[in-house]
């Protein structure tokens, strides 16, 4: 291997490098905005629902409420984990993706 074709695959390798910091970098701000989203939306449900109980008179309204506010809860629980799941399932296929490419490249050579 000539020293051309070395300093062709370190620059490659280089590349692969940055690529794969700068889609780490991406994903990573995604799932920070993606848990602070679900933090402020969970917050703001339960200040709704600690306004709404204080407002009712009536036991069974109050159940009611509880129920309601448990259960809308809990969806948007699971559905906020699978979003932030499936960004970190993204984060580490993109990340590896380059790096990947290029150490195929190195073990078939």
């Amino acid at each position: 291997m000539t020293v051309v074709e070395q300093i062709q695959q370190a620059t490659k390798a280089q590349d692969a490098a940055m690529a794969s910091a700068q889609t780490f970098a991406t994903s990573i701000q995604a799932i920070a905005t993606a848990h602070a989203d679900y933090t402020k939306k969970a917050m703001q449900d339960g200040s709704e629902f600690f306004a709404k109980l204080t407002s009712i008179k009536e036991p069974t309204k109050i159940a009611e409420l509880q129920s309601e506010y448990v259960k809308t809860a809990y969806e948007t629980f699971v559905a906020e984990a699978r979003k932030i799941s499936e960004l970190y399932t993204d984060l580490f296929k993109q990340t590896a993706k380059p790096l990947e490419a290029l150490m195929a490249k190195k073990n078939a050579a």
